[in-house]
């Protein structure tokens, strides 16, 4: 049997075996928010390399501006943490036992992997120092590390939410996420208006919670059947004139991430542009949530579905790893066009796409080894446990420091 067969005959028992009940739109939308991820990371993302070698962040939206519309369509946290909400929704309707068991069945289910990477990465770290990999290549590799693991705390916390945005969806159905929109709006008027000047620093931090889990309750509410088509085109062009307003009238940066030397951020934590972006996500993701359905009733587009949903917390804490596996010995070789050399130049653009797919490849192999790591720990004696968490949390500490 050729590999062609080989893979339409994988993917045609993948189908066989999905239940019927199995919804597969909105794991299909998991997976492009996924997806989405690391390519974001990988795209606008880069190094410089210092004189002894040692690597250091920066992005080609400090030097391209024209870029940033590129991060609307790749900042698809929106639509994750909309289908995350439709989930557990349905999970928590479904429940078996008590809420309590619930909530930590799925912490522990989210905690596996972060505690995996950072284990892996604390013992990582010297065996590279000692091979002579600079300090300053390990400090940004163990921000880029955490960088992502960010968003699973934050999840954790949206998460154990859930009996209380189910309740806001019961009594005000979609409109439950209007207060948390709200919330943000005045958060970002007294930072950015009039009194931005006598505001605290930290206020900006309110807007960690409401920022996100925005999308959240409007998934807990589709998943409550409380979000119809009307609703959905609401969501998609009251959404669109906010983020067009923000942008053209109020002047909020155009990028959705983070760039080195900016003065302002939309994401960290996030700008009302955040939820204006997730509105427009989620009301497309549910007006076509129909049409996606019967598209992935094709084994051959449906099987890469299972496969990236069943690796989904691997691919998120493990994409910038992969990365940094072909950047750290390219620094040992000098300044490799599109992995090591300054992100200021088209070329650098191109060179890059060229890398990705050896990203890609990376992860794929990095995958088959710390997949483990989202499976129960049942044959982990306690002392393992407990020596992970403690490795995870050194490494967390450094990480942080370095930050």
């Amino acid at each position: 049997m050729s590999t062609l067969a080989k893979v339409r005959s994988t993917a045609v028992r993948i189908d066989r075996r999905t239940p019927a009940h199995r919804d597969r739109a909105v794991d299909g939308l998991r997976a492009l928010a996924l997806l989405a991820v690391p390519t974001g990371h990988w795209l606008l993302g880069g190094f410089t390399l210092d004189p002894e070698g040692g690597l250091h962040n920066a992005s080609p939206l400090s030097h391209f501006g024209a870029l940033a519309p590129a991060g609307w369509v790749l900042q698809m946290l929106g639509i994750f943490f909309l289908v995350g909400g439709y989930a557990s929704a349905l999970s928590y309707r479904r429940r078996a036992g008590s809420a309590g068991a619930w909530l930590r069945g799925r912490i522990v289910r989210l905690g596996r992997p972060v505690v995996g990477v950072a284990a892996v990465w604390a013992l990582a770290a010297p065996a590279l120092y000692a091979a002579g990999v600079p300090q300053t290549t390990l400090r940004t590799a163990a921000t880029l590390v955490v960088q992502p693991l960010w968003f699973v705390g934050v999840y954790v916390v949206v998460t154990a939410l859930t009996p209380y945005c189910v309740r806001a969806a019961g009594r005000l159905g979609g409109w439950a996420a209007a207060p948390l929109l709200a919330t943000v709006a005045v958060v970002d008027f007294l930072r950015y208006g009039p009194l931005a000047d006598s505001v605290p620093s930290w206020l900006s931090l309110v807007n960690i919670l409401p920022g996100w889990l925005f999308a959240y309750q409007l998934g807990v509410s589709w998943g409550e059947r409380r979000i119809g088509p009307r609703a959905a085109w609401l969501l998609l062009a009251g959404g669109a004139v906010l983020f067009a307003a923000l942008l053209v009238v109020f002047h909020y940066p155009a990028s959705m991430v983070g760039v080195p030397g900016a003065a302002r951020t939309n994401s960290h934590p996030p700008s009302l542009l955040v939820p204006a972006l997730a509105s427009v996500q989620s009301g497309a993701a549910i007006l076509l949530r129909d049409r996606l359905a019967r598209l992935l009733e094709r084994p051959a587009l449906w099987a890469p579905v299972v496969v990236v949903n069943l690796c989904a917390m691997t691919i998120l804490c493990w994409h910038q790893t992969a990365m940094l596996a072909a950047a750290v010995p390219g620094s040992f070789l000098g300044g490799v066009a599109g992995l090591t050399t300054a992100p200021d130049s088209v070329g650098w653009i191109v060179a890059r796409l060229a890398w990705m797919p050896l990203f890609a490849l990376l992860l794929v192999g990095i995958a088959r080894y710390a997949r483990r790591f989202e499976e129960p720990w049942r044959g982990a004696s306690a002392v393992r446990r407990t020596a992970a968490g403690v490795l995870a949390a050194g490494f967390a500490v450094f990480a942080l420091g370095m930050a």
